[in-house]
């Protein structure tokens, strides 16, 4: 009888429970967290941080300092828009939501390279700990604010740094690769660097930390390009112009959500950037001269290439101390490799990898449409 007593006990906790996860909308599933929730941190950094840059690139290039005022303050708000959106993405109430701002500072400022992966993680466990107080007490206005951001603080300080580290680790792989002979060095500096620009890491940080310049520095921007420029292309059909822009011009991490629902449209991209790399490295030697963290932002505002033209001009402190860059007048093929490297190989070859990949049925119509 009392086993029977506590098999009953236990069911009826579990009944409970689930009517109480119901009513407060937590769903606990892959695709609540690894879809909706990462797509919509996706769309908050392409709010924040690669508009901002897009905006503050046109004012440099154009001496209008207003613009790169703009495109600072919206770059600046990255870490609470993705917080804030991920909210959005679990339908957390407004005290949550708002809430998540400050639980996104945090978590981003903690930790460091991977600060993007770490408010992802927080994010969630802190939104979904808001919505189980949310409502529940007369004094909601103090409790749910106070829950929510104790949780996401107390995570940042607990599991952002070990993150952040792993992707130093990351970073230190990337290092690694450099010391390669130029063929093998842009394979795999290609191929790290934009899985790292596709992922929710910061590349851009990573390539700042290890000063990435040199053939090293045009090899990263050679597979960032690759990521950005061929999902954008691969995906037109799907995505149509918006896409094509915010993907080649923003950050591949839209894609995120759906790689997560079927990882082989990943493939493309990537081999197009195991091809471009090398030939940026060994057939034109195109160098990445310029400020280091414009080696981990391929096509987004067109910084790697603004990086690149830079750093023919006028190298970097960086690149003259790390690898002796001396300013150059580029010459037509100079402007061909960086055109054909940037743009035109990695549109190319990723439609056709994917081509070949729909036809085996790996890629299917819808694996590529951006959330709307």
């Amino acid at each position: 009888m009392t086993l029977v007593w506590l098999i009953c006990f236990y069911v009826k906790k579990v009944i409970d429970m689930k009517e109480f996860l119901h009513r407060k909308n937590i769903v606990i599933s892959a695709k609540r967290y690894g879809i909706d929730a990462l797509g919509a941190m996706a769309q908050g950094l392409f709010c924040s941080l690669l508009i901002g840059t897009i905006i503050k690139t046109l004012g440099t290039q154009l001496s209008l300092p207003f613009l790169v005022e703009m495109g600072g303050f919206a770059a600046a708000m990255s870490a609470p828009a993705m917080a804030v959106a991920i909210g959005y993405a679990l339908q957390a109430p407004p005290l949550v939501l708002f809430s998540l701002a400050a639980v996104g500072q945090a978590a981003n400022a903690m930790g460091g390279a991977g600060g993007p992966l770490a408010v992802l993680f927080i994010a969630i466990i802190a939104a979904e700990a808001g919505k189980v107080v949310s409502k529940e007490t007369r004094v909601d206005l103090l409790v749910t604010p106070a829950v929510t951001i104790f949780t996401g603080v107390s995570l940042s300080y607990l599991i952002a740094p070990p993150i952040g580290a792993a992707a130093d680790a990351f970073g230190t792989l990337i290092n690694r690769t450099t010391m390669l002979q130029p063929f093998w060095m842009g394979i795999t500096v290609s191929v790290l660097v934009g899985i790292a620009l596709t992922l929710p890491i910061s590349s851009a940080a990573i390539c700042h930390s290890l000063g990435l310049v040199g053939l090293a520095g045009g090899a990263a921007v050679a597979g960032c390009c690759a990521q950005m420029v061929g999902f954008a292309c691969m995906s037109f059909k799907e995505n149509h112009w918006g896409g094509l822009v915010s993907q080649g011009l923003g950050t591949s991490m839209l894609q995120m959500g759906n790689i997560v629902k079927n990882p082989r449209i990943w493939i493309p991209p990537t081999l197009a950037s195991a091809i471009t790399g090398p030939i940026a490295t060994c057939l034109f030697r195109l160098e990445m001269n310029g400020d280091p963290i414009n080696a981990g932002m391929g096509t987004c505002g067109l910084c790697g290439q603004i990086g690149v033209w830079t750093g023919w001009l006028a190298p970097s402190e960086k690149a003259v101390e790390k690898v002796g860059a001396l300013a150059v007048s580029p010459t037509a093929l100079h402007w061909i490799g960086l055109i054909l490297v940037c743009f035109v190989l990695p549109a190319v070859l990723s439609v056709i990898f994917c081509q070949v990949l729909r036809k085996i049925g790996w890629i299917k119509e819808g694996d590529l449409t951006l959330p709307q």
